[in-house]
């Protein structure tokens, strides 16, 4: 195994932690501004949803096949290539005039969403002293869940000034510093020829495929990751028309309100952390609880400012834990003995979910009404914290 563990490795780890933190904030960041851009470029919010489900599925698809194909390359030069494209992508949509265009640029985005956060993922242990590698893995993937819950919310905030063109141009810069910061903190990180993903299940695509058909704990974990990314994002990708519409929140402080939310998440998070290591499969079930409870209460009595605020928050408190969640599952119980494969299965279906959750979300909000997003997302979220409980109660390996 090659070891690139050195001094410094704090600075490796923030560099990285950075720039997935950035590509995930861009993936995301069409969620607070779907009202502005649909109206800008004239389409409906549903329509505008798509900027949300295309990155989604084509990183679902890219994060295996990446990983794969780039085993003999340096991963410092790849990552840099891929942070490149997260600021050609978002510097992209910022000039687009057309909806179309924005989607061409949305899938570059997925490509270097899938290839960033499927490599990152495993590059720990080779930049610091193995006592360090737990705790570079939690602050790595940290910023997945900054991302969800400060990143976006702040954006959002910002456009309230720059408009969603200066949003989107915004994360570009941001992408540019990453991949300064890139190239200049991390050290080369040779590839590893012959060593693809899911080596246990006799490498390749195969491999990755053979770990979910012998375990079925992964299988589970897969499960939850679905129902409860699904659920949430089917309806937080239209969180702005729902606080605007239904909740009447002057449109003026939706921005501030996502902040609380983000602000909610990252408490979320840290409340979570230590709770998911201890016990992960109780730790999903109650969080899957307090989404339930905050989305089914909010169409059902979020119609006023302060009740929508109310519930955003608490809405905000449970998804914070669900990524540190999730991944405490796959470590403690789904796949102690191979995680990097189960990780990369778990990327794959979280992109797949939020890309899922964003195309139902726009198809039943085009059909329906935007409460319907919220209730469809409350089921999904009670059967994944049904499906936490009803799989403790007997052997899943």
């Amino acid at each position: 195994m090659l070891d690139v563990q050195v001094k410094g490795g704090g600075l490796r780890v923030g560099a990285v932690t950075f720039g997935i933190f950035t590509v995930m904030t861009a993936e995301l960041l069409p969620v607070g501004l779907l009202t502005p851009v649909a109206g800008d470029l004239g389409v409906s919010a549903g329509t505008a949803g798509l900027m949300v489900t295309v990155p989604g599925l084509v990183a679902a698809a890219s994060a295996p096949l990446i990983a794969l194909r780039a085993a003999g390359a340096d991963r410092r030069t790849v990552l840099v290539l891929l942070m490149a494209l997260v600021a050609v992508a978002n510097l992209g949509t910022a000039l687009a005039g057309h909806m179309a265009v924005v989607l061409a640029a949305r899938a570059l985005l997925g490509v270097a969403i899938g290839g960033f956060w499927a490599l990152a993922g495993g590059l720990p242990p080779r930049l610091v002293p193995a006592a360090g590698v737990g705790r570079a893995t939690a602050v790595i993937f940290g910023g997945v869940s900054a991302a969800s819950v400060l990143g976006v919310p702040a954006a959002t905030a910002a456009a309230e000034w720059t408009g969603w063109r200066g949003a989107f141009a915004g994360v570009g810069v941001m992408a540019v510093l990453a991949t300064g910061a890139l190239v200049i903190l991390l050290p080369a990180l040779p590839g590893t020829p012959g060593a693809p993903p899911g080596r246990r299940g006799g490498g390749g695509i195969a491999g990755l495929l053979e770990l979910p058909r012998r375990n079925a704990s992964v299988r589970v974990g897969l499960l939850l990751t679905l129902l409860l990314v699904t659920g949430h994002f089917l309806a937080y990708a239209f969180v702005r028309p729902v606080l605007a519409e239904h909740a009447q929140v002057p449109q003026r402080f939706v921005g501030l309100l996502l902040l609380g939310y983000g602000i909610a998440g990252v408490a979320g998070n840290f409340l979570a952390g230590p709770r998911a290591a201890r016990s992960p499969r109780r730790t999903l079930a109650a969080l899957g609880a307090g989404l339930t409870v905050a989305l089914l209460a909010l169409a059902l009595l979020g119609g006023t400012p302060p009740a929508g605020a109310a519930l955003l928050i608490l809405w905000g408190l449970a998804y914070g834990g669900v990524s540190v969640g999730l991944q405490s599952f796959f470590m403690a119980v789904a796949a102690p003995e191979d995680v990097e494969t189960a990780t990369g299965l778990h990327v794959s279906v979280f992109c797949l979910s939020i890309a899922l959750g964003a195309l139902l979300g726009g198809l039943i909000t085009d059909a329906t009404t935007l409460t319907a997003v919220l209730s469809t997302g409350a089921a999904l979220t009670l059967a994944a914290c049904l499906t936490a409980v009803l799989s403790g109660r007997k052997p899943t390996s």
